[in-house]
């Protein structure tokens, strides 16, 4: 759709200026002097407003002659691991107890200078830290299920048993034989439609579910690992691959209630409002006021918006349906127009499934 409202040219037209991430997916900018449609943090030189018309999504601006720009590639949404990175990520999956070189990397056109690069911006650490990690994670979970210290060390790829256990308590926290009973959380990436999200699972279910620009995420990180007792590490879990899952099937339409587990640390009262947010139906919202009169405490409405800013699992526990009682949109960890876009993303899908059914 053809975006007309002046004032929201005017919020979008900023983004694109500032390059703001939490835009991402929100809208398209179809650039008039050149026929050419970017996203919010394309690096191209930046047109003047009245060469720009805004869209909500990338098939309006290519149905209006518009094509995607080579330099932020709109329609597989900027945010996506570049193809190589997908590449050396799948040789870790697919070789967890190997130590994958430069060399090898090379071997199969990937620059380890761009894995770096990337991995330092989109994970704070280096590749070799990330597929470290794996590895270990792999030799954790084969600890757990009885498996001999020494077999998985070298069935792992180290040449020595000090190299790794002074590599395994690096990252786990304690020693090899000390670990079985360690509790781990396990870091994952995944893109969608509004940018690229983190998750985190245990063995007990999802603790985290966040846009990888959420202002506090440093802190989100810190207080789970201490409320867990556990520490953070890339991996991933039968919890995670089913949150992939479940989360493209929800952007594609085709889901509109979450089954992966949770895990939800946090005070009783935090617990309340966050299962009283799973309460709200696909497509509908509530306000504040509402949420603290279902918990019977009708006084307790900035202690509910608390806790909905506490939230740390996004979507699955769906904060976005709160909205100010006024009907404005409050805040959101995400970005209110994030929150605008789910919110009309279900309401459209809604929309559609009851006019297929009347037909």
């Amino acid at each position: 759709m053809l975006v007309t409202e002046k004032k929201k040219i005017e919020t979008y037209y900023k983004a694109l200026l500032e390059r703001n991430q939490s835009f991402v997916g929100i809208f398209f900018v179809g650039v008039k002097t050149t026929s050419i449609f970017c996203i919010a943090t394309c690096r191209a030189r930046k047109p003047k407003l009245e060469n720009v018309a805004f869209y909500t999504s990338f098939k309006e601006a290519m149905d209006h002659g518009y094509r995607p720009c080579k330099i932020c590639k709109p329609t597989g949404n900027a945010n996506e691991a570049p193809e190589q990175i997908e590449l050396a990520i799948t040789l870790v999956k697919e070789n967890p107890k190997e130590k994958i070189t430069d060399d090898q990397l090379r071997e199969k056109n990937i620059s380890p200078e761009v894995l770096r690069r990337w991995f330092n911006k989109n994970y704070g650490m280096t590749f070799q830290a990330y597929q470290r990690m794996y590895r270990i994670n792999n030799a954790y979970q084969e600890l757990k299920k009885g498996k001999n210290t020494t077999h998985t060390a070298f069935d792992t790829g180290y040449e020595s048993l000090s190299g790794f256990g002074y590599t395994f308590k690096k990252i786990i926290g304690k020693s090899p034989q000390k670990s079985t009973e360690e509790n781990i959380i396990l870091i994952s990436r995944l893109t969608t439609p509004l940018g690229p999200m983190f998750v985190c699972a245990t063995d007990k279910g999802i603790c985290l579910l966040e846009f990888v620009d959420r202002q506090i995420l440093e802190k989100e990180f810190k207080d789970l690992q201490k409320l867990l007792k556990a520490k953070i590490i890339a991996g991933e879990n039968e919890y995670i691959k089913q949150t992939k899952k479940e989360i493209a099937e929800y952007f594609d339409g085709k889901r509109k209630t979450f089954d992966v587990q949770l895990e939800t640390p946090g005070t009783d009262f935090q617990n309340s409002v966050w299962n009283n947010l799973q309460e709200i139906k696909y497509g509908k919202t509530s306000t504040y006021q509402q949420q603290a009169e279902k918990i019977h405490n009708q006084k307790a409405v900035r202690a509910v918006a608390s806790a909905n800013g506490s939230n740390r699992i996004s979507i699955l526990i769906p904060c976005h349906r709160v909205i100010g009682k006024n009907g404005k949109m409050a805040g959101y960890s995400g970005g209110i127009e994030r929150k605008k876009w789910l919110i009309e993303h279900e309401r459209n899908i809604l929309s559609e499934t009851n006019s297929n059914q009347i037909h």
